[in-house]
């Protein structure tokens, strides 16, 4: 008897890469979609998202269906071959929610209300709540769940609410007691000892609410893994009952790009599509490298398949302080990116620009300018291209990476407490500081959580795991004792899952594995101070460590109180790093690990801003640079961009990008 169906993003592309974004058509006149439909089929556009902010529309008055205009929607969407991803409303409730029943409403850390008039002003806790999405959602999976455009379930939008509510409130008592199951053992996990915060009845228990010092940590660390869950129980709701009506239609969210709020590897497990939003800066000058880590940490809480940009913007966006547009080719070429390291669809916030509203000045394939405006003229071009990679590309992987970088939000989160050493020590910008030394030396990593099995990479990257669980610490173990080779961050280790600082400042067995005998003291560095270490200078961080007498290679501070101290050592394939080496130090030293374990870049002889990644037997070339460039490709192949034969070497031009195939 044949298994059941899982649906995946491969059900929704087809052997395409899917192009297109969100449509909010309600925002414009009914005689304005045709037009949109034109445009969108000028523009190789092969699917839309329709519905995320609708509820209102949807349902006017309590319990009032308003479905005419969506069924319109669907119908044109389908008669011109365009697929439609279709969201639940629920992230956006009407005003009359709150009006009608105002404990749907989350209030923030002073018990402040924050009231409709924006977007995400709903409680996870509330019954009420939960009651009306569950409604809407049931309505509209009846409705739709059969229709011929339907492609994908998109379930509401960037959940990011925090709460701290009543209701909020007995929600995170129950979880509490279901983790904890007794009073004594939630004191033993918080700490409660530590001025006089014992707990007696768990009707004391509370959020960490606006308190006159420093909060409880573990308490907080507690309160951001509920709230995680309880946000992931909305999801849930609302994925199972699409499902039972569709299950052969894949199921998302979007996650916000290294977003602290959710556990993104738990909340991957129960996703059929792994969907991102990425807002690089154009003016960021490592904003393709902060592409690239997000577009690898996606891919990998796909489990290495197809994944989705859900949200890119096609040129400015609206919420910095100054809102750049991307320079002539720039969207391309991320987006090219995206696609190059898993990406089976390249997606955008918005289709048509909107003319009123908090987004106005947020950038869409359509702009202002209409489509005589380079942003659709450069929008039309990408979609022509990525027709182009669909049958090559689609529903293939990224040639297995040979290393992993490892995040845990857990160790995030505690890391990210008050009263620690240093606010300077910021775990995702020492993520991106390590992921970039990776990147710039032309290698491809993987994400990975410190409890996934590991066995399949050469080596181990750990830029900063302040919390690690025994089972975490034991996997690191077992992969560096079964051959394979591990570099760690400073504080790698610190504290266990009650955020509890291990005894001797690390964990004994982490002390072992990297040859400290003594962790004396950690020496936090001010925002712009070094300090020498032989061969580089050190930023950020320095520790006081006395080596053990069996380690293999120490580098050593010089100069200062440290002096003559370890600022690096390793002991067998075990090499712990006390400090941040200034970039180029970060790349070189990561290079000669990653060599040293068998690690090859992608391509050799890469000019700087060349970026090679390969998938699907296909090699991608990206340059992230201005100045012409010719990059050496041993052999023969054909561009699958423009059609030419390349022999030994590809020229590439500002944002210019080549895919290559060996010719036959």
């Amino acid at each position: 008897m044949p298994e059941p169906h899982s649906p995946s993003l491969g059900d929704a592309t087809r052997g395409r890469i899917l192009f297109g974004g969100d449509y909010n058509p309600e925002q414009w006149p009914e005689e304005t979609w045709h037009d949109d439909v034109r445009l969108m089929r000028d523009a190789g556009v092969n699917s839309v998202t329709l519905g995320v902010f609708s509820w209102a529309r949807l349902e006017p008055q309590p319990g009032v269906r308003e479905f005419g205009w969506l069924d319109r929607l669907m119908d044109l969407m389908h008669g011109n071959g365009i697929g439609v991803v279709l969201a639940t409303p629920t992230s956006s409730p009407p005003p009359w929610m709150g009006r009608l029943h105002p404990e749907t409403l989350p209030r923030d850390e002073d018990g402040r209300t924050e009231w409709w008039g924006s977007r995400q002003h709903f409680s996870h806790s509330s019954a009420v709540y939960r009651r009306y999405a569950a409604a809407i959602t049931e309505d509209l999976a009846v409705r739709y769940s059969g229709h011929p455009a339907l492609r994908m379930w998109h379930i509401n939008n960037e959940y990011c609410t925090y709460d701290w509510g009543d209701e909020a409130e007995d929600a995170f008592r129950g979880w509490l007691q279901a983790k904890y199951g007794t009073l004594d053992a939630l004191n033993e996990a918080w700490g409660t000892a530590f001025w006089s915060q014992g707990y007696g009845d768990w009707y004391e228990v509370l959020p960490p609410r606006r308190a006159h010092y420093m909060k409880n940590p573990a308490q907080v660390l507690d309160f951001k893994r509920f709230t995680s869950d309880a946000l992931l129980e909305c999801y849930l709701a609302e994925r199972d009952i699409v499902a039972r009506h569709s299950p052969h239609i894949p199921v998302t969210t979007n996650f916000m790009a290294v977003w602290q709020g959710l556990d993104a590897w738990q909340w991957a497990a129960q996703e059929d599509v792994v969907s991102i939003d990425v807002y690089p800066d154009p003016r960021d000058p490592f904003g393709a490298q902060y592409g690239a880590l997000v577009h690898d940490m996606t891919r990998s809480q796909a489990h290495g398949g197809p994944w989705m940009v859900m949200e890119q913007a096609a040129g400015p966006v609206n919420w910095r302080g100054v809102n750049h547009p991307k320079p002539a080719g720039l969207n391309r070429l991320w987006s090219l990116q995206a696609v190059a390291r898993g990406a089976d669809a390249v997606c955008y916030f918005q289709w048509r620009q909107s003319r009123q509203g908090s987004e106005k000045f947020h950038s869409g394939m359509v702009g202002h300018a209409g489509e005589h405006g380079r942003t659709f003229q450069e929008a039309k071009r990408l979609g022509a291209e990525l027709a182009l990679l669909g049958d090559k590309v689609a529903d293939t992987r990224v040639e297995a990476p040979e290393i992993a970088v490892l995040l845990d939000w857990n160790a995030w989160w505690a890391s990210a407490q008050d009263g620690r050493l240093s606010s300077e020590a910021d775990c995702p910008e020492i993520v991106r500081a390590w992921h970039r030394a990776l990147w710039e030396a032309h290698t491809v990593a993987d994400f990975a959580h410190p409890e996934h099995d590991l066995s399949a990479y050469k080596l181990v990257v750990v830029p900063h795991l302040y919390l690690m669980t025994d089972a975490a610490i034991d996997n690191l173990l077992a992969y560096v004792h079964q051959g394979g080779t591990l570099v760690a961050g400073f504080q790698t280790g610190i504290a266990d899952e009650d955020d509890r600082v291990r005894e001797g400042g690390m964990d004994r067995r982490l002390r072992e594995l990297f040859g400290i005998r003594t962790l004396h003291e950690w020496w936090p560095l001010d925002a712009g101070e070094t300090v020498d270490a032989e061969g580089f200078h050190g930023t950020l961080w320095s520790e006081e460590i006395e080596a053990a007498d069996d380690v293999d290679a120490v580098t050593p501070y010089k100069g200062g109180e440290l002096d003559g101290l370890p600022a690096v050592l390793r002991k067998g394939r075990a090499w712990y790093v006390s400090t941040l080496p200034e970039p180029h130090a970060l790349r070189t030293l990561l290079a000669d690990i990653a060599a040293g374990a068998g690690v090859r870049p992608t391509l050799a002889g890469l000019p700087a801003g060349v970026e090679a990644v390969r998938r699907g037997g296909l090699l991608f070339l990206l340059h992230h640079g201005r100045d012409r460039v010719t990059v050496p490709v041993p052999g023969r192949h054909r561009d699958l961009l423009t059609g030419a034969e390349v022999i030994d070497t590809v020229e590439l031009g500002r944002y210019g990008v080549a895919v290559l195939e060996v010719a036959a």
